[in-house]
């Protein structure tokens, strides 16, 4: 009898912590993997939209502004079209407490430690939820910390990680060897999903969207075991 068994996925999620439509795009992408009850191997790498953004960040009306050009008007209108989008999603975006964009150099140091302890994901969703919700200064130190100490890391040796020369040096060696693969793939929009490390899927997209992409490529994947009776 020949059996249909799909071998695990990996799928890395290229993201930026300030970046809006990536934590729409990790719900949809969690919920599929969900509904389709198949086995993920989830990593996430880093694409700082603002790398040279001082730590002190900037009021994000001021951004558009600056970037786009856009009126109060404008900005408020794409941020009810963008809450309400969010929401479907289940991400709760509240403008009134998250004012600014911040430096989120710190912030991917910190995701790139917590993968050495398998808590990426648990961190990811903690940010999401510091940020986004409750509008905390993710670039600040001690912010981060108290994150990180609440899912359990030894505060002590996360904050050496991020601040000293030698822990740091290395944690920013790796991290540039991640950015230095996105670059190959020249990705240039987040969020971008790159699967079992060939293939992208842009976009935050719907749950029905991956769904349907990541069945047919289960499919393709899949392997053929021979069962004897």
């Amino acid at each position: 009898m020949n059996i249909l068994s799909p071998k695990k996925l990996k799928i890395e999620m290229v993201h930026d912590i300030n970046c809006s439509w990536c934590p729409i795009g990790y719900n949809n992408i969690k919920t599929a993997i969900i509904d389709l009850n198949i086995d993920v191997d989830f990593h996430f790498m880093p694409f700082e939209l603002n790398p040279n953004m001082a730590n002190a960040g900037e009021p994000i009306a001021s951004y558009f502004s600056r970037q786009m050009g856009w009126n109060e008007h404008k900005l408020l209108e794409y941020q009810g079209s963008l809450v309400t989008t969010a929401a479907k999603s289940g991400v709760c975006i509240d403008f009134s407490k998250r004012t600014h964009y911040y430096n989120t150099h710190n912030a991917h140091l910190l995701m790139h430690w917590a993968e050495r302890f398998d808590k990426q994901i648990a961190l990811n969703e903690a940010l999401i939820e510091a940020y986004f919700k409750e509008g905390q200064d993710i670039s600040n130190l001690t912010v981060l910390l108290n994150i990180a100490e609440e899912l359990g890391f030894d505060r002590e040796k996360t904050n050496a990680a991020l601040t000293s020369t030698e822990l740091n040096q290395e944690l920013s060696q790796e991290l540039a060897h991640k950015v230095s693969r996105i670059k190959a793939f020249n990705i240039r929009s987040i969020p971008t999903f790159i699967v079992n490390e060939n293939t992208l899927i842009s976009g935050s997209n719907s749950v029905q969207y991956f769904k349907e992409y990541l069945s047919d490529f289960i499919k393709e994947s899949s392997v053929t075991k021979v069962a004897v009776a």
